[in-house]
């Protein structure tokens, strides 16, 4: 059994016709904080979408939490350990926060994180706990997706772009909420183009290219360490 709780192996990918991952190589070990980089269009969402069975694998091999899945289906991410934090948030709109966070709770996973521990952390989220959570600002929909995800008490968090179209000062908390997550021992699996965030949460950066991991390293918050993160993702 692998001592990692992702892996993908080579892994090809397609939409349809389209090849979009090639021969891909991407592990994160467990309490570890990784970010995947690149420019937009390399495929970093559709290493997201292959675990999720989305993006259609045809070739490789992707183990989640030790076990291998042949065909990746939606489900059986979050049954092995793994929540993701969607693109876009994904909010129901139609259910109250709290009934969007305890959705979360489906794959019925023992931890630590429950609704009470969720309001401790997202202060605000309990405060706005029956409005309907499309009602709420970018950044508390954003603290909502992220409640969410915990609920599963996952091994591993993918947050996919989670500071879109966010400001500042909440890219800054959600930089200290992550943090607090990763201290508490869940891994983390960042997809960002915000290199200051990248470079106060992850440790360690894959750079992605063409559907590939083309480098990877330490992350060093330093300004030599930020420029040449933001080398990997200039247009």
């Amino acid at each position: 059994m692998s001592a990692l709780l992702l892996e993908l192996d080579k892994v090809q990918a397609f939409y349809g016709a389209a090849h979009v991952l090639h021969a891909l190589d991407l592990s994160v070990a467990p309490g570890e904080r990784v970010a995947l980089i690149g420019r937009n269009g390399v495929g970093k969402t559709t290493v997201v979408n292959t675990l999720l069975g989305i993006a259609s694998m045809r070739g490789g091999r992707v183990v989640v939490g030790g076990r291998t899945l042949r065909r990746p289906r939606p489900y059986e991410a979050a049954q092995h350990g793994v929540a993701v934090v969607p693109q876009g948030r994904r909010i129901v709109a139609n259910l109250t926060v709290q009934e969007n966070l305890q959705l979360g709770a489906a794959a019925r996973r023992k931890g630590p994180w429950n609704v009470a521990e969720i309001y401790r952390l997202f202060p605000i989220l309990q405060e706005r706990a029956h409005t309907r959570g499309t009602a709420l600002s970018g950044g508390q929909q954003q603290m909502l997706a992220v409640g969410r995800a915990l609920m599963a008490n996952p091994a591993l968090i993918l947050l996919d772009e989670p500071t879109e179209g966010l400001a500042p000062v909440i890219v800054d908390q959600l930089a200290v909420i992550f943090r607090r997550v990763a201290a508490q021992g869940t891994a983390l699996l960042l997809i960002e183009q915000n290199m200051s965030l990248v470079v106060r949460v992850a440790e360690r950066y894959c750079a992605m290219a063409k559907g590939s991991v083309v480098a990877q390293g330490p992350v060093e918050d330093s300004k030599q360490g930020l420029a040449t993160l933001e080398n990997h993702v200039a247009v």
